[in-house]
């Protein structure tokens, strides 16, 4: 008896299953918000960090004592934030 119902639900999970078809959708990049970049007046031109020279458009910012200042990329954002008066001269 156990196998039959094994057997059934194991049929009917199968079947259902099969059934769904998954929703592609179709992103135009180009118009895509996400894919926009952010501008920002920013009191530095280099990243305090690695000391980069920060990219005309950037997305990466922090706030520190009302200004603001712009990084590279994320990972020079968090370590920034970790200790700012490190790196605000």
């Amino acid at each position: 008896m156990k196998y039959i119902f094994s057997v059934a639900f194991a049929a009917i999970s199968i079947l259902s299953c099969s059934q769904q078809t998954p929703e592609v959708k179709k992103v135009n990049h180009k118009k895509s918000s996400t894919t926009q970049k952010l501008t920002a007046k920013v009191v530095n031109t280099e990243d305090p960090i690695c000391h980069m020279e920060i990219p005309k458009y950037m997305k990466d910012t922090a706030v520190y004592k009302g200004k603001t200042y712009g990084f590279c990329n994320s990972m020079c954002k968090d370590e920034f934030k970790k200790n700012p008066k490190k790196y605000v001269k």
